[in-house]
């Protein structure tokens, strides 16, 4: 427990010398050497709590991922400029789905459902209708930073519920961008856009590719920086 939240932890035993610790976005993971004792194992899992608590303090977004979000009718749910108000019904059915009516987010799910399938249900459903809300715009906008830049042929422009990036551009030039992406200010958005559409160019991170980045976005590093320090609040 860490300023009040419950913070899944996995206990990995493998050959090392000695311990160490590390935050995903799933969970905090610790590394132990083989052979180490039960009561070992317990005063190391106090020492992680300090370390997690200590971090939580120079950097309070790590706990984002673990924050439960309670959504309820009536709430307004703010994603950039635009607001929406949460209708949330449930009924005897066998599968959830949302629809957007006017400014407001219609959302039909199982009772049958417990507490942890309705939530995740929730967050899905909601980045599947904000992204069907912002994707035209988003769309113009990537061909328009494209056109002013590397100016490269792109394939489908997509915005999913991702959690484990920001975006990401295949080799056939299509480009997917993360809809937690639409929580962050605009000209972080763009920088992440430009990343991607480097990436048409540069298929690597090499020197040659943030060489790119920084020509068409001299101040990239600062986007990341703010990527780093609040990205774990841009989320459903």
């Amino acid at each position: 427990m860490v300023g009040g939240h419950e913070l899944p932890v996995e206990v990995v035993i493998e050959p090392r010398r000695g311990s160490r610790f590390s935050v995903t976005r799933q969970k905090i993971i610790m590394r132990e050497p083989v052979g180490i004792s039960i009561d070992s194992i317990q005063a190391e899992l106090s020492r992680l709590q300090e370390w997690v608590a200590l971090l939580a303090r120079k950097k309070p977004s790590i706990l984002a991922p673990f924050v439960v979000r309670e959504y309820v009718s009536g709430q307004v749910l703010t994603v950039g400029r635009r607001k929406y108000s949460l209708e949330i019904i449930l009924e005897e059915r066998k599968v959830h789905t949302a629809k957007l009516i006017g400014d407001t987010i219609v959302l039909r799910l199982s009772s049958w459902c417990n507490p942890q399938q309705k939530q995740k249900a929730i967050q899905t459903l909601l980045s599947r209708v904000v992204a069907d809300d912002y994707y035209n715009e988003i769309v113009q906008r990537v061909q328009s930073i494209n056109q002013r830049t590397v100016n490269r042929p792109i394939g489908t422009i997509s915005l999913k519920h991702n959690q484990s990036n920001w975006g990401s551009c295949s080799s056939e030039g299509n480009v997917n961008l993360s809809t937690r992406l639409l929580f962050a200010p605009v000209e972080v958005q763009d920088y992440v856009i430009i990343h991607e559409l480097a990436h048409l160019v540069e298929m690597n991170h090499s020197p040659r590719f943030w060489s790119l980045v920084e020509r068409y976005m001299p101040d990239y590093s600062e986007k990341e920086r703010w990527l780093k320090e609040n990205g774990g609040w841009c989320s459903f």
